[in-house]
């Protein structure tokens, strides 16, 4: 399978565990770290791999993806605009109507115990059916 496919589950897993080896830096640890929060939160998120070499966790639909650039990794969460925030995690994208992002530095610390309470809220709003207009 190369990189530029879509995968999903077992195969996507391998992906993310191969961008995350090819990292080889502070941005391969922090995306390690944030997909075992995810993967805590709700054990039955799936990892998908999409838009040639992204990783994607979903339950019911897109809950989060996760971006590495050279200064940030980027964790985008599709509906992240209607979630609560209460620790005020997200801190890019802000301007939008849909998603919100969280972006982490080298060297960030990181309020785990929030990052799970949003990954939850995330998944329950995808199992929530959208109201009608």
């Amino acid at each position: 399978m190369s990189k530029s496919d879509q995968a999903s589950g077992e195969d996507a897993s391998k992906l993310i565990d191969m961008r995350i080896r090819d990292l080889g830096d502070w941005r391969g640890e922090t995306l390690a770290r944030m997909r075992q929060l995810i993967l805590e939160a709700d054990p039955e998120i799936i990892e998908e791999w999409k838009w040639r070499g992204t990783p994607v966790w979903s339950r019911d639909g897109i809950v989060c993806t996760g971006e590495t650039y050279k200064n940030a990794v980027k964790l985008t969460f599709a509906k992240g605009a209607s979630l609560p925030d209460p620790s005020r995690l997200f801190n890019s994208s802000l301007e939008g109507n849909t998603r919100r992002a969280i972006d982490i530095h080298e060297g960030e610390k990181f309020d785990s115990r929030a990052f799970k309470a949003l990954v939850k809220a995330a998944v329950a709003q995808n199992a929530t059916p959208a109201k009608k207009r």
